[in-house]
């Protein structure tokens, strides 16, 4: 996480902070209405007033095209014109998270809990995360996998060890893949061990390039280590927010050294032993396009990388079709963003994380959308000197009690019913006026998804056509619609 977000979100427009505080409620989520009935849709909608909370309605009928006139909304979509592959939709198991999962919940409450976030079938089926490789702003204390006294250095790495994982990190996501064993997992460091750093600290400073070689190898045994444990990262990020050092574990890593070292060191060395893992670069915000696209250019590095990360605490969504138009066979990943105090009013922030994060990345080739933490407590913490008013996902109070914050209900319009391997698919753009935003996906089993978000204060009528066939919807004012059908 970046400095102190009430500053960085400045830029959203928002004007919240004399808001009155979200009152989420909490919704249980009922049984996936039947999709595959003929000439159906199934509707999910939450809207600003939290008077529907992913609340299913009933199905909407579909007609041959030409028996009613449409709507003067009306949204062609072209499902045989795939666009990208979708990986998922999650959030980040900080350690802060991890620690309150399971440690401060007993166990039916942790597994009804993560039932609810990452069962597809009777939760809102989360399917990618994100992990902290070492301490992050959000973990119980500061540490990587090879700390040692001051002074002392350890080129073969023989002390390297994921043990501060084996408390509360390992067993959560053990659990997760047995609700979930295809789930994709994301690591990401905040810092290299002190000893090959130019501080000496993890707070801030760069890695000396003299340690570029075993700070490689510090990948390596890290995948390694996870594997063994039957934890398989689908990717790695070089860096987490490589243009910000902080007080809290963080590192400096401008494009030149990060093209460096993928390029002179980690991939050569993933190559050299057949590691599948994928290699992101960047991983910040959406203001630099040209850190991801200097590496990318140099042909020797981008050999080696599968994608670039962004974040949102900067800039505008639209950077990462400017690197997928520069690079279209490079994958796009929007890794991270938060809530907090400083934005509260759950209507608002319902319709800006749609618009930006979940409709507006996967418009602009995202193959995946995370947030960050997935739970913290009532005093937004567990915290490690970083942002000190995030919220989570959830909010895991101290007596165990749960409370669904407005972030779940954005990621559950789209991880519980647009599925790893769905397609990204063509669709109109609507006017500006309509205040109607939109993406529509096709999924592996052949369902097909509209995801709309109704920007304006009134109520709004839309029409879906497809090939000969379409359907009509009225969106309430402020709210988001999920629609599903065979």
């Amino acid at each position: 996480m970046k400095r102190n977000v009430i500053a960085t979100f400045t830029w959203l427009g928002f004007a919240l902070m004399s808001c009155s505080a979200e009152t989420p409620e909490e919704s249980n989520n009922p049984a996936p209405a039947d999709t595959t009935a003929a000439n159906k849709v199934a509707v999910w909608v939450t809207n600003g007033t939290q008077g529907k909370l992913l609340k299913s309605e009933q199905p909407l009928s579909i007609v041959k095209a030409g028996t009613v006139s449409p709507a003067a909304n009306l949204i062609n979509i072209d499902f045989s014109t795939k666009l990208q592959e979708m990986e998922g939709f999650g959030a980040a198991l900080t350690g802060s998270s991890a620690y309150l999962i399971q440690q401060k919940l007993n166990a039916s409450q942790r597994e009804n809990l993560l039932k609810d976030l990452f069962d597809p079938n009777t939760g809102i089926g989360m399917s990618y995360l994100r992990v902290t490789m070492g301490a992050s702003d959000f973990s119980l204390e500061d540490f990587t996998y090879n700390d040692l006294p001051a002074g002392q250095t350890d080129a073969a790495l023989s002390k390297f060890s994921i043990a501060k994982d084996q408390a509360d990190l390992i067993p959560v996501l053990k659990s997760v893949l047995a609700l979930q064993p295809s789930i994709r997992i994301m690591a990401t460091p905040w810092s290299a061990p002190a000893w090959m750093k130019t501080s000496g600290k993890l707070a801030g400073g760069s890695l000396k390039p003299e340690w570029y070689g075993a700070y490689a190898q510090y990948f390596k045994k890290y995948l390694d280590a996870y594997q063994k444990e039957g934890i398989t990262i689908d990717a790695i990020s070089v860096q987490n927010e490589p243009l910000h050092e902080a007080a809290y574990p963080s590192m400096g890593m401008d494009s030149a050294a990060q093209g460096n070292f993928i390029k002179n060191h980690l991939g050569p060395l993933f190559e050299a032993n057949a590691i599948r893992t994928k290699i992101l670069l960047y991983d910040h915000n959406w203001d630099r396009p040209g850190y991801p696209i200097s590496i990318l250019n140099d042909p020797q590095a981008s050999r080696y990388v599968a994608g670039s990360a962004f974040h949102a605490y900067g800039g505008n969504v639209s950077a990462m079709s400017e690197v997928h138009d520069r690079f279209p066979d490079k994958g796009l990943y929007f890794t991270e963003i938060s809530g907090g105090r400083w934005a509260t009013n759950f209507s608002d922030n319902l319709k800006w994380n749609m618009s930006n994060i979940f409709i507006g990345t996967a418009n602009n080739w995202s193959k995946n959308a995370l947030l960050w933490n997935i739970a913290l407590d009532e005093n937004d913490g567990p915290k490690n000197k970083g942002c000190d008013n995030c919220r989570g996902v959830v909010t895991i109070a101290s007596n165990g009690s749960i409370t669904k914050n407005v972030e779940y209900y954005t990621i559950a319009h789209m991880s519980k019913f647009v599925r790893p391997g769905a397609f990204r698919v063509q669709t109109d753009r609507l006017s500006a006026s309509s205040q109607l935003e939109h993406v529509a996906f096709l999924n592996p089993d052949g369902s097909k998804v509209l995801v709309i978000l109704n920007q304006g204060a009134d109520n709004r009528k839309f029409t879906v056509a497809v090939g000969k066939n379409q359907y009509s919807y009225t969106i309430d004012p402020n709210a988001v619609a999920t629609l599903v059908w065979k």
